[in-house]
């Protein structure tokens, strides 16, 4: 019997409003990395762990969820910053779970150190887990912590 192909696990990295300005915007919360070149080590991270990485980021709201929508059946998780909509955003949180995909939250800056608006996240109760404060190497570890869960 021929062995059966297995299928390459992907991911949809998304990025929320103003996401697209790492590394001139604020580089003291946020640094000095482009977002350019977070997605180029998560797609390198991606390969090595067996997983396809799929990057997008859109400054809408509704834009994001077309872009969740979208993944749905096609993706095996997502891992999302979704910026500002992270505080106000029921309609995003409703498109994550709409997804039936693992969702893991990412967080640049601690949101819990800055100002108290930020403290409430609409889609950490629908996340696997997030990650904050760590810079952009939460994006890394929400890859890694991806596929564990993936089992790869």
């Amino acid at each position: 019997m021929p062995a059966t192909k297995k299928k390459t696990k992907s991911i949809l990295l998304l990025n929320g409003p103003n996401l697209n300005l790492l590394g001139k915007r604020e580089p003291e919360i946020y640094g000095k990395e482009t977002l350019k070149e977070v997605e180029d080590k998560c797609i390198q991270l991606g390969k090595e762990l067996g997983i396809k990485v799929y990057c997008e980021q859109h400054n809408s709201e509704g834009g994001l969820i077309d872009l969740v929508q979208a993944a749905r059946g096609k993706r095996d998780a997502i891992i999302i910053n979704p910026g500002g909509y992270t505080h106000t955003s029921v309609a995003l949180r409703d498109a994550l779970v709409a997804s039936d995909m693992p969702v893991y939250e990412v967080h640049i800056s601690n949101i819990h150190k800055r100002e108290a608006f930020r403290h409430h996240s609409y889609i950490t109760g629908v996340a696997v887990g997030m990650i904050c404060g760590l810079g952009t190497q939460g994006y890394l570890l929400a890859l890694r912590a991806v596929a564990t869960k993936l089992g790869l």
